[in-house]
């Protein structure tokens, strides 16, 4: 069973500190070149090599992490498991269509950020 929202987490979209401002659903979210949040840990089902757990840090310090909770750790391994199985030519079609679904859900692509509104802002 999944790990249940904590609205008081640093990380929660919901958390009044992090909400910058009074953004309407419809306006442009203009993330740091950098999230600065410790990542989470690594969920304890995966078993990775030096590359993966490399990319997990990477990810989770990405611009969009900074919109990201701890709910999104599943979704953050899945792209890692699925990159790997596709950058070694082991992935099937359905793992490489998955991959492309968690890197929209994450916001990774600049078709994904703009459909959620966000930009990577200058860090001034």
């Amino acid at each position: 069973m999944p790990k249940p929202r904590n609205p008081a987490s640093a990380r929660s979209r919901y958390n009044p500190r992090r909400t910058p401002g009074a953004a309407q659903p419809t306006a442009t979210v203009e993330l740091p070149p950098e999230c600065t949040f410790d990542p989470p840990p690594i969920p304890g089902y995966v078993e990775w090599d030096e590359w993966q757990r490399s990319r997990w840090l990477s990810l989770w310090r990405s611009p969009q992490a900074f919109m990201w909770d701890e709910t999104a750790s599943a979704t953050v391994a899945v792209l890692i498991t699925y990159e790997r199985a596709v950058l070694s030519g082991a992935a099937s079609a359905w793992q490489a269509q998955e991959l492309r679904y968690a890197t929209e859900a994450l916001g990774l692509t600049p078709a994904a950020m703009q459909k959620l509104g966000w930009k990577i802002g200058d860090g001034a």
